[in-house]
């Protein structure tokens, strides 16, 4: 392939990187102000419940009358103790030993959430259903047990991960697959494979349920999936539009280097033709010189003749 073919494919290929529409990943979502402001109130409220607090001792807290089904619980702990004893049970948690609370506090409390009915307003997931209501686990300084609004603390088991066992689930519909789903604390969703007695794994602290998608039997479409179907139709125009293009500009480019061969053999016939000393004749495609058609006559060399 010719210097003028590279240049052309280098250009055509820079051209096509630009025009591809941008595939990316996209980055994870943010945690959203309405879970935050529910984890704040139930933190509020479950603080309410330490009237006479005694370390390791669950207390069940109440809620305000617009969150009815919601139950919750506060354990205070000293951070020392969670890492070398763990927890045997709070709930459908079970904590072993190793677990290390960041940035080190002297006590802190762990607040127990189940949102019940309030699960998928809060914590829903596009194409998958709910089979168990989210559960939530989250740790917060004790220093003050009459603080509203506390930052989370971050917790991580170091050794054996922490277990969520949920009494009761809902059947998995036919086909699917049924996962537990952790909701992190920045606004991620993370899968993993259910264990045996329903439960599930983690290492850190969030919100957790038990999904399973629709991939056996779809809902009808609504009109908000319309929009992803079409995004999924654009893609796929984009790229048969693309490798169109490709082949539209390797055809123009082989042309363009045609007639640039054709041109160069032109202009090189030229010159050579201006600087011949004899004539040219076509034999056929091939141009040859010829010798003129009166041969030079005959001369004697002395008029003296014998």
């Amino acid at each position: 392939m010719g210097l003028l073919h590279r240049r052309s494919l280098t250009i055509i290929l820079s051209m096509w990187i630009l025009w591809l529409p941008n595939l990316k990943a996209q980055p994870p979502g943010s945690y959203s102000t309405a879970q935050k402001n529910l984890d704040a109130i139930l933190q509020d409220y479950a603080y309410r419940a330490f009237v006479n607090p005694r370390t390791g001792i669950p207390f069940d807290g109440s809620v305000p009358s617009n969150l009815t089904g919601i139950t919750i619980s506060a354990m205070r702990l000293r951070s020392g103790s969670l890492r070398s004893r763990g927890v045997k049970t709070y709930k459908e948690f079970e904590i072993p030993k190793g677990v290390i609370v960041q940035p080190y506090v002297e006590r802190l409390v762990l607040v127990y959430q189940n949102l019940a009915n309030f699960s998928a307003s809060y914590y829903s997931i596009s194409g998958y259903t709910q089979l168990a209501p989210v559960l939530g686990l989250l740790a917060y300084d004790a220093s003050n047990l009459s603080a509203t609004n506390l930052p989370e603390l971050f917790i991580n088991a170091s050794k054996q991960p922490i277990s969520i066992r949920f009494q009761k689930i809902d059947s998995v519909p036919d086909g699917s697959v049924a996962m537990c789903a952790w909701f992190d604390l920045q606004g991620g969703v993370n899968f993993s494979h259910v264990e045996s007695d329903n439960t599930c794994l983690t290492s850190q602290q969030g919100h957790f349920s038990i999904v399973a998608n629709f991939t056996a039997a779809p809902p009808p479409q609504r009109k908000g999936e319309k929009k992803s179907s079409s995004k999924t139709w654009i893609i796929v125009g984009s790229v048969v539009g693309g490798l169109a293009l490709i082949l539209l500009l390797v055809l123009v480019a082989i042309c363009i280097g045609r007639y640039m061969r054709n041109k160069k053999m032109k202009r090189m016939e030229r010159a050579a033709e201006v600087g011949e000393a004899l004539n040219m004749t076509s034999i056929g495609n091939v141009r040859a010189p010829s010798a003129m058609s009166t041969r030079t006559q005959p001369m004697i060399e002395h008029d003296y003749i014998p």
